[in-house]
């Protein structure tokens, strides 16, 4: 289907693209002002009930691209539901949590709900709240499954199924799951698959079971150079566990004197506000769920310079202008250059020089290279500031205000202390033993944050065979994922699982498992190798409990299984 005739007459605004108007109301008050490329060219088919095959990367606007015309066409049906009308399967519980909350928004003038559905979270919960019932549900492809088999979740009365960044998934071992899943769903159901990537395998995914899919292909506009010229522009790789206190270390290093820190969630941002005020920052929240007096007295503040710190949501920050912003910080990176570069556009303003902060986890480094092409701007990567960097830092601050404070004179009752002890000590160790008196106020027990060190993949490496590494050694399938693959910079403790090559379990299933039931980035899970009758993973020594015990409950690839440290080494 060709959409580019139709865009300058049909596809100007949502509401003329044929979403439900009170859809179009509602996203006009959330400050979106005209479809993205990604959600002219996939609504109209959407809408008409046709399958979609998508490539579009992550933050094009996919998840509105679906989302909008799913619950247009799930509001207009009549007929009563008692089970989820919508399917959304989507790689990590980050994003199932990101896209049940965008698609909550989007239906609530339908009286629509979404559910979140991923591992990890309580069984029960999910099932009570499955039972009360949803229209749209969210989910990993492992917990999924789990729901069919214990049919809590009904697909009987199913018209659409999403495979949301369908690439990951696979790249997580979910190939089995997502096969299950859709033979399970009904054969007149719509299929909509998004995906970066149209590897072979999507492509067979697709051919299976998409029925004359329109193809979507969408690539990132690209910003105009000059837009951020006078920013400077830097990321800190960091583990998510280290962020909070990266970004506390990064901020007493950079000092701002009017920063914004951008969060994905408004439970991220009362959470930071709430942590960073405990640590003597002046910091307020700024979110949706605030009410307009609220968010007003919050920006009062905020001009008056009376806080230090916005914490705020995109959607809550849509239309700030503040000129004195020193310092922009993305707590996580954003998944599209578009809004990378509004929100770092928000310092640097006057001809003033500015700051933009990205705290990176090792796994979105990938992002930051994306931003990197399409603004055609380096981003500066950096590690995390040590403790030594910190002290020196603050010693360094310490002199320049030593200095101002002799040039401000007012000395005079002070000088008799001096001079009663300068009969018996050294001038130079009497100053030296005053200014350690006031540095050490200041060197309170900061820990150390691990470096995450993240090395760039090779061109033409073709170490990948089917989404798993080549190489199998002394019996054994060995599996070296991102976390692998640099210097780890955490204590690791290899697991023993109960599972192994004869059960059919692959990496990616160790991975699914683990970074799902026990909440664990994949990035921190390092070596796996897996024999005949058992596997072998290699996880974080403080985690490793947590692991044990997540693993325990849940399955592996739909199995319960045995855990425990492996008592070999």
């Amino acid at each position: 289907m060709d959409t580019s005739d139709s865009t300058h007459v049909d596809t100007g605004s949502f509401a003329a693209l044929g979403i439900d108007p009170r859809i179009a109301e509602a996203l006009q008050a959330l400050g979106y002002e005209e479809p993205t490329p990604v959600q002219r060219a996939a609504i109209p088919s959407l809408l008409e009930g046709r399958d979609v095959l998508a490539q579009a990367a992550t933050g094009t606007g996919k998840t509105a691209a679906f989302a909008l015309p799913l619950l247009t066409r799930l509001g207009a049906s009549s007929r009563a539901r008692t089970a989820p009308g919508v399917l959304i399967l989507v790689p990590t519980r980050e994003l199932a949590m990101q896209v049940a909350e965008a698609v909550h928004r989007y239906g609530k003038p339908l009286g629509l709900h979404a559910l979140a559905v991923y591992g990890g979270a309580s069984m029960e919960q999910q099932v009570r709240a499955l039972r009360r019932g949803v229209d749209v549900v969210v989910a990993t492809p492992g917990r999924a499954l789990d729901h069919i088999r214990r049919e809590t979740l009904q697909l009987a009365t199913l018209q659409s199924v999403v495979l949301d960044e369908a690439d990951e998934m696979l790249d997580m071992g979910f190939a089995e799951e997502l096969e299950a899943i859709l033979s399970a769903t009904p054969p007149t159901r719509q299929t909509a698959l998004f995906s970066a990537t149209l590897p072979p395998r999507i492509a067979g995914i697709a051919q299976r079971h998409l029925r004359n899919a329109v193809p979507v292909t969408v690539e990132r506009e690209v910003v105009a150079d000059g837009e951020t010229a006078r920013v400077r522009q830097v990321a800190y790789v960091v583990s998510r566990a280290f962020k909070m206190p990266a970004l506390a270390r990064v901020l007493d290093i950079e000092q701002p004197t009017s920063a914004i820190v951008f969060c994905r969630t408004r439970t991220e941002v009362d959470e930071l506000s709430e942590t960073l005020g405990a640590r003597g920052l002046r910091a307020d929240a700024l979110h949706g769920g605030l009410s307009q007096d609220q968010r007003d007295r919050v920006m009062q503040r905020f001009r008056a310079k009376r806080v230090e710190l916005l914490i705020a949501t995109d959607v809550a920050a849509r239309g700030l202008d503040v000129k004195h912003v020193s310092h922009v910080v993305n707590f996580d990176v954003p998944a599209d250059a578009e809004t990378y570069v509004h929100r770092i556009g928000r310092t640097g303003r006057a001809g003033r020089e500015g700051v933009a902060i990205t705290l990176a986890e090792p796994r979105e480094h990938r992002l930051l290279r994306n931003i990197e092409r399409q603004t055609g701007q380096r981003i500066e990567v950096s590690q995390v500031p040590t403790v030594a960097d910190l002290r020196a830092h603050r010693r360094e601050l310490l002199r320049a205000t030593l200095r101002e404070a002799v040039l401000a004179g007012g000395l005079e009752p002070f000088q008799g202390i001096v001079e009663s002890l300068a009969t018996e000590i050294d001038i130079m160790d009497l100053a030296a033993a005053a200014v350690k008196l006031v540095a050490t106020q200041d060197d309170g027990d900061e820990p150390e944050i691990p470096g995450a060190v993240v090395r760039e993949p090779r061109e033409g490496s073709g170490a990948r065979e089917g989404g798993r590494e080549r190489g199998a050694r002394d019996g054994r399938e060995a599996r070296t994922p991102r976390a692998a693959r640099r210097d780890q910079p955490w204590s690791a403790v290899t697991l023993w699982i109960s599972a192994g090559r004869k059960l059919g379990i692959r990496p990616g299933d160790l991975v699914g498992a683990i970074a799902n039931e026990a909440g664990l980035d994949a990035s921190e899970i390092g070596s796996i190798q897996i024999a005949d009758g058992f596997s072998t993973v290699e996880v974080p020594e403080a985690r490793a409990e947590d692991v044990i015990a997540a693993v325990k409950r849940g399955k592996v690839k739909g199995k319960k299984v045995q855990v425990r440290r492996d008592r070999r080494r």
